[in-house]
């Protein structure tokens, strides 16, 4: 494919005159991948005016039709995952493997909304008359807007790309422009497939410019966003022009509990893989632990030894689990985050620096990092620290750890690991979050809605109520001529 890529707009790949280009590095030598065009607000209009014409087709287009384009997108991601897997560990830093396992499960997701599509029904509702029918339906909203991140671009991309097109919505992706390549890989699937021209577009760009034209364009009806609480208030502002839907799943700040009773070896190794997995790059990724006091201490060291002994290196070699960070910008957050909490009474138990040795010099390396005794007022314990960071403390009582865990402004996921289930219920109907992983730590499942709470989002991803975001309810009222 071509790594010196443009956009996709009405069925083509198009490279325009007049955009900026942005070079994409590997993150774990530096050097350089390809480049991407990004795309301006001209850009944006060509792509929302394609899409508008594109709609009525689309949208009279049968359920099972477009069904079938999704199964054959699916199809031909799962035969170009290997080489797709490869490109993105190249551009953002993942080994192989996890991105395998993100790219397949892209893939399932196109599967599932294949299927959600042909499932939209209507009623016959109860009328006031005996000569007037209530006929109630679902209908596509229109044009629909996606923004993708950089951390799981193509997972992310399929869980927008898949509703709105199973929904009958043509839709103008901005991917990111630190990882564009294998989302490329992904909309030419989309093309083989079938999908007709105009439905898909592919503009790489930076939130201010591209995602803010987006936001703010009154043809699009409606915009799924994954990104930052800060981008998510700035597109609700913009969408709020023409009134225009919104999904969207912003920052997270999981706590991750562990109770007195709990298996601490196996509590410890899940918050180490979804601490330091993607190198903590992710919106559920546990932040900060809160441990019972008097198992604190056994926990504390267990997370530490886990930590010393992760491998990392070049996500290209298929013996490495943990890889770099995206860029310079993550490696700077994350000493800003340590510093703090170390400056603030908190002790550093494992990582906190940059590896040694050649082999990491040119890249964005960090070692998994465990702060103990961290003070709730530090970073690592109020903001995304987005890296690999885990910051523990211990807790007294089950009330002080509720208003701990309850007490910032996230509400994304949380953990809780104990052997009372009927107690572990409890506090985990207790935790304002809009998914609670209890002995598990990951909190997304395909066929269940993904979402947060408080500032950390609006609206559902995954499930059938990811469909919903694409659909507009119509009421067809009509009189009926009765037999004599």
């Amino acid at each position: 494919m071509d790594r010196n890529r443009g956009f996709f707009i009405n069925g083509n790949w198009v490279k325009p005159q007049g955009c900026d280009q942005h070079i994409i590095l590997n993150p774990a030598t530096g050097e350089q991948v390809g480049t991407t065009l990004m795309a301006n607000r001209a850009i944006v209009d060509q792509a929302v005016d394609v899409a508008e014409q594109a709609f009525p087709a689309l949208a009279r287009m049968s359920a099972t039709d477009r069904s079938d384009i999704l199964f054959r997108a699916a199809a031909l991601i799962d035969a170009r995952t290997d080489e797709m897997a490869h490109l993105l560990t190249l551009e953002q830093g993942k080994p192989v493997s996890d991105n395998v396992k993100e790219i397949s499960f892209g893939a399932v997701v196109l599967r599932y909304y294949a299927e959600e599509g042909k499932r939209v029904w209507g009623s016959i509702r109860p009328a006031s008359s005996p000569d007037v029918r209530n006929l109630v339906s679902s209908c596509p909203v229109g044009v629909a807007a996606g923004i993708v991140p950089w951390n799981y671009p193509v997972d992310l991309y399929c869980w927008k790309v898949g509703p709105a097109l199973a929904a009958g919505c043509p839709i103008v992706m901005k991917s990111p422009h630190e990882t564009p390549l294998a989302i490329a890989m992904v909309v030419d699937c989309l093309h083989e497939a079938g999908l007709p021209a105009g439905c898909i577009a592919d503009l790489p760009g930076t939130g201010p410019v591209t995602g803010a034209a987006l936001a703010e364009h009154p043809k699009v009806r409606v915009i799924s966003a994954t990104a930052s609480v800060q981008a998510g208030q700035a597109i609700l502002r913009a969408a709020a022009g023409n009134l225009k839907r919104t999904c969207l799943e912003l920052g997270g700040h999981a706590p991750f509990i562990v109770t007195a009773d709990a298996g601490l070896e196996e509590a410890a190794k899940a918050a180490h893989r979804r601490a330091y997995s993607n190198m903590g790059q992710i919106c559920i990724t546990v932040n900060r632990i809160l441990v019972d006091r008097s198992v604190h201490r056994e926990f504390a060291g267990l997370m530490a030894d886990l930590a010393n002994e992760t491998v990392i290196g070049d996500g290209t070699d298929p013996a490495i689990g943990y890889g770099p960070v995206l860029n310079g910008s993550v490696t700077a957050r994350t000493e800003a985050h340590i510093y703090d909490a170390v400056s603030k009474g908190g002790t550093l138990l494992a990582g906190g620096h940059r590896p040694d040795g050649a082999e990491y010099a040119r890249g964005h390396f960090f070692r998994p990092t465990v702060i103990d005794n961290a003070p709730l007022n530090c970073l690592p314990m109020t903001e995304e620290s987005f890296g690999p960071i885990a910051a523990i403390a211990a807790y007294d009582t089950e009330k002080e750890m509720l208003g701990i865990a309850n007490g910032l402004e996230f509400g994304l996921a949380a953990y809780i690991y104990g052997k009372d289930l009927e107690r572990i219920w409890g506090l985990a109907e207790e935790l304002d979050f809009g998914a609670v992983g209890v002995n598990v730590n990951d909190t997304s499942d395909l066929q269940a809605p993904f979402g947060g709470w408080k500032m950390s989002g609006l609206g559902r991803e995954l499930g059938p109520e990811g469909l919903e975001s694409y659909l507009e309810t119509k009421h067809l009222k009509m009189r009926v001529r009765r037999r004599m």
